[in-house]
């Protein structure tokens, strides 16, 4: 079992690190030496209490998980990581993540990249470096996580055009945070004829306890991934 890919949002606080675990969770099930990573990771920490993603990781992992394996880059504010570095006086290297990706490519069955942000959150100060930039060097898929409310066809559409523009192939879409309304059903069936890709739809969690209790299928994406 060899898979590499990206979790790529169509926005922030949609949910990337909740499927970044569940995949985790499911391939370690499947036996698979999993590296869920977070390269550049923003508002780790306030007033001494850690929000970090990969502290997520960690308290929902089946295994201890290599603390150095899990990120690159992490910064205190809650903001972009352009910002976020500017305010510690760091210089994000993309050349730094991108080495960290290949070593464990090198180490794990199971390589779980997760972006920051939306596609064109800036990484570089001067905000000419994106995180879709990083994405395209790294030559990694991309499965794409979007929310099901009000607003999302756009904003779905406009992050799977952006992909394939630039080349990136995409595995397919994760639907997060279902609610089950016939709004947010006729959303994910829109998404789907139109752009042809592949999904899956996670529910509303009401306790994030209800994670070690799901179970996802995932055919049709791993399909993708294993023909790329």
């Amino acid at each position: 079992m060899t898979q590499q890919f990206w979790i790529a949002g169509t926005d922030t606080d949609i949910g990337k690190t909740l499927v970044t675990t569940i995949f985790m969770r499911y391939f370690q099930a499947k036996g698979a030496k999993v590296a869920p990573y977070k390269p550049i990771q923003t508002g780790v920490g306030v007033d001494g209490i850690s929000l970090s993603d990969t502290e997520f990781y960690k308290s929902f992992s089946e295994v201890d998980l290599v603390e150095e394996d899990l990120n690159s880059y992490s910064f205190n504010e809650p903001a972009s990581p352009h910002y976020a570095a500017r305010l510690e006086k760091v210089l994000i290297d993309e050349g730094v993540i991108l080495q960290h990706i290949k070593d464990l490519l090198a180490k794990y069955d199971v390589v779980i990249c997760e972006g920051a942000g939306g596609l064109f959150v800036p990484i570089d100060d001067q905000c000419n470096y994106h995180f879709v930039h990083l994405i395209k060097q790294s030559q990694l898929p991309v499965l794409l996580v979007a929310s099901t409310r009000l607003g999302t066809i756009n904003h779905t559409l406009l992050s799977v055009e952006a992909l394939k523009k630039r080349g990136i192939p995409i595995v397919g879409i994760v639907f997060n945070s279902f609610g089950g309304t016939e709004l947010e059903t006729d959303n994910i069936r829109t998404i789907e004829q139109m752009t042809s890709l592949p999904s899956v739809v996670i529910p509303q969690f009401k306790d994030l306890s209800e994670i070690t209790q799901f179970t996802l299928d995932i055919t049709k994406l791993l399909e993708r991934l294993t023909n790329r």
